[in-house]
């Protein structure tokens, strides 16, 4: 299967929601993901060489808080399952951000007794 990819200035088509996408209301240098529906593109092997010959979908499956308080969306290829992270940008669904760092909590993976 043949995958469009994208730089990271480039406005774009999602893949997954059919939604246009706009870099720049990312409010960064690079979109490395829809802002509707959280879905990234295996592009790259190295950040924005898009050097990635894997080019499959990339399902967004958690949260990561940077010891700077920044977070970024960790993505699992849907192909070979190669684990990646994205910034999260300015223009992100708030709404689906939160469902990623609830989720974690909700299930987590060992028993949580009374604490």
């Amino acid at each position: 299967m043949v995958r469009v990819t994208f730089n990271c200035l480039d406005s774009f088509i999602c893949e997954e929601c059919g939604r246009p996408v706009n870099p720049e209301n990312a409010g960064s240098q690079h979109r490395n993901h829809c802002p509707h529906c959280l879905t990234s593109l295996h592009a790259d092997t190295l950040p924005g060489d898009r050097a990635s010959l894997c080019r499959w979908k990339m399902d967004p499956i958690s949260i990561w808080s940077k010891e700077d308080g920044e977070w970024a969306i960790i993505h699992r290829c849907r192909n070979c399952g190669t684990l990646k992270t994205n910034r999260i940008a300015a223009d992100d669904n708030q709404e689906k951000l939160i469902h990623l760092a609830t989720r974690a909590i909700q299930y987590p993976p060992f028993a949580i007794e009374n604490c």
